[in-house]
């Protein structure tokens, strides 16, 4: 099943041995195979499609290790800016906020990753091992099925808090409650492949990240990979399309109503014109943006999972296997600029904590005012 000029037909088979001494045989190197720097009693765990390919040069490392330090510094400066801030303002422990921060947490989860990853470059492979990488499979499971739902959970509260100002806001328990749901929501998927229950946590492209086992043959494998891809990825994003999706509709039927009535009183409008028609706009801009970052973010790890299950494995290069990675944790790192940071309170608070990162330069007063106002009273009505 698996062809390359460099080796015999059934290398990948041999034990490690014979392999490095037929490959010694034909003149060629064993270093400039990936896996050659695994440790024999690893090697299982490594599918024989990745030992088919020359492993990578140095500076392909050096340039992806720096792209991911990169990640995580922005990606550990937004989250644990936006984690601070969350719990020293009394004012921002709000149940709506209360997600954010949840959602930080996992963000935060998946940065902890990188500089095991940072290592294993330079190590060029898994230099704690087989519990290393099972851990870091188990963090990387953890956050991104976890940051997956409570996107669908941050969905659901602002489209409850908009379609229902009234008594539709969620209050502290029923958020506590959710929160604790999207931890149990990853907690299967995460536990069965890291005590090998079912499938397995398994290098992948340069050997230097680890992820579920969706190269091994088998219908256990492709009933695991199917059915992880629903878990993780169709459903959380079929929910944050719905509610976001209700929440414009609601919107514009809003708008619908206020015209009528106005003009069956004959005046010419009883919405807040330009403000009104500013809000919708917001609001569609956020829904689009949240649904268009899960998307670019998750996809490309769900057709790399689905193509080495299922489809043409000749597509599956080292290289290209590494770029769904660095789109996942690249949306870790932007989350809480686009969640929390971006919010007018969280920034003001982050400002006078920070007040050196001038990152979004200064609000206009009447800004700040009215959205101090209107967190004062979402407070009130959240905590009532």
């Amino acid at each position: 099943m698996y062809t390359n000029g460099s080796l015999a037909p059934g290398a990948h088979l041999l034990p490690p041995g014979v392999m490095n001494a037929q490959m010694d045989m034909m003149g060629v190197e064993v270093e400039e195979f990936l896996g050659s720097k695994i440790d024999d009693d690893y090697m299982d765990y490594v599918h024989p499609h990745w030992r088919q390919f020359r492993a990578p040069q140095a500076y392909q490392h050096f340039l992806l290790g720096l792209v991911y330090a990169v990640i995580l510094f922005m990606g550990m400066l937004g989250n644990m800016l936006v984690i601070v801030t969350f719990f020293t303002t009394k004012s921002l422990r709000t149940p709506s906020n209360s997600f954010v921060a949840n959602l930080a947490i996992f963000d935060t989860l998946m940065m902890s990753k990188l500089p095991v990853f940072v290592l294993n470059s330079v190590f060029e492979g898994q230099l704690f091992g087989k519990i290393g990488c099972d851990l870091y499979g188990l963090v990387g499971s953890y956050s991104g099925m976890g940051a997956a739902v409570t996107n669908a959970a941050i969905a659901f509260d602002r489209y409850r808090t908009i379609a229902f100002p009234l008594d539709g806001r969620l209050g502290m328990k029923a958020a506590m409650g959710l929160i604790a749901f999207t931890w149990l929501w990853a907690t299967p998927f995460s536990i069965l492949p890291f005590f090998e229950i079912w499938s397995r946590f398994a290098p992948e492209g340069y050997l230097t990240t680890c992820s579920f086992d969706y190269m091994t043959e088998g219908k256990s494998t492709q009933l695991f990979t199917m059915t992880i891809f629903a878990w993780a990825y169709v459903i959380p994003l079929l929910m944050i399309a719905l509610f976001y999706s209700r929440i414009l509709s609601h919107v514009r039927a809003h708008e619908k109503m206020l015209r009528e009535q106005a003009k069956r009183m004959n005046v010419k409008s009883l919405s807040q014109g330009d403000n009104e028609k500013s809000a919708e706009i917001r609001i569609a801009k956020v829904a689009i943006s949240i649904v268009f970052l899960f998307i670019c973010g998750w996809t490309p790890y769900a057709l790399v999972a689905i193509i080495g299950c299922f489809g043409d494995r000749s597509l599956m290069t080292p290289t290209f296997s590494m770029f769904p990675a660095i789109a996942c944790k690249t949306v870790a790192c932007i989350d809480p600029w686009i969640y929390a940071i971006n919010h007018p309170r969280f920034r003001a608070e982050i400002q006078k904590k920070v007040p050196w990162l001038c990152i979004f330069g200064q609000e206009s007063t009447s800004s700040d005012n009215k959205s101090t106002a209107s967190d004062a009273s979402e407070a009130k009505s959240e905590t009532a």
